[in-house]
């Protein structure tokens, strides 16, 4: 009896080493686990944030791009006006440059034919037609304070010829009305210029038909043709002998009369009419 609870004391101590051991060696890799677990914890915790930062530099540089963007598209879109405006600008430049080169080109034509002239004569420009309309009048810049009188004779320089445009029938202080020479109550002694016979030119009232020549003698019948020129003949005054007045274009016939016409295209494009002369008297040097 004493023997075995000799052994029982002696046995006791040993177990309690082997629990301590136990017990150490658990504790040991229960912090190491948690060691672990913690660390793994923070691990996973700067990946969230460090992805979590990372999304938010993207949105931010995103929305910073975006902000430069919209600044950049209104500055190119202010500079794209800007643009367009100079080439504007230069397109009317270059467009006034033109014109006014063209305007130097048909104002040296004028001169050219004023100085020509061996009549006294008022240099004018067509600034608009008779708001009444009685007789299709054209307007002119030159009125009686420049010396524009009743029924003085205007003529043009267009084509690289001189022609007849009409008479003054009206004068004002600054301005004057001038009948076309297609007005119906127009009306012009004339003659051919090279077989020399002699008619009256009157219009037909519209500057796109051709205007008539009435009272041409029969006997000219095989001296005239188309294309022939026809020019004032001075007779009655008004208008100065050999201005140009326009081309035949047609003649007609009638056996029972003793007179034949022609139609004449006027070598005035009225349409085109920009500056006339104003004819006075011709010079006696």
């Amino acid at each position: 009896m004493k023997k075995k609870g000799w052994a029982q004391k002696s046995h006791l101590p040993r177990e309690l080493y082997v629990f301590s051991a136990l017990i150490a060696v658990s504790f040991s890799l229960l912090l190491f686990s948690t060691r672990n677990m913690i660390q793994n914890f923070q691990n996973a915790g700067l990946s969230v944030f460090s992805g979590v930062r990372g999304r938010v530099d993207d949105v931010s540089s995103l929305v910073s791009r975006t902000i430069l963007s919209v600044q950049e598209l209104a500055e190119l879109r202010t500079e794209y006006a800007r643009l367009l405006e100079s080439v504007a600008r230069y397109e009317r430049l270059e467009r006034s440059a033109a014109e006014i080169s063209q305007e130097n080109i048909r104002l040296k034509e004028q001169l050219g034919f004023s100085q020509s002239l061996n009549y006294r004569h008022i240099p004018a420009k067509l600034i608009g037609r008779d708001p009444d309309n009685l007789y299709s009048a054209l307007v002119i810049n030159k009125g009686g304070s420049s010396g524009v009188a009743r029924d003085m004779a205007v003529i043009a320089w267009q084509g690289g010829s001189q022609a007849l445009v009409g008479k003054v029938i009206q004068v004002r202080t600054y301005e004057s009305l001038v009948m076309p020479l297609y007005d119906t109550s127009l009306l012009v002694a004339s003659r051919f210029a090279s077989s020399r016979y002699e008619g009256i030119i009157e219009g037909q009232g519209n500057p796109d038909l051709p205007v008539r020549m009435r009272f041409i003698p029969k006997r000219a019948r095989d001296e005239i043709s188309r294309g022939d020129l026809v020019v004032s003949s001075g007779m009655g005054g008004v208008y100065p002998p050999d201005i140009n007045i326009g081309r035949v274009s047609g003649i007609f016939y009638h056996e029972d009369e003793i007179s034949m016409e022609a139609e004449l295209e006027p070598l005035i494009d009225f349409s085109r009419l920009e500056y006339v002369f104003v004819i006075e008297e011709k010079d006696h040097d």
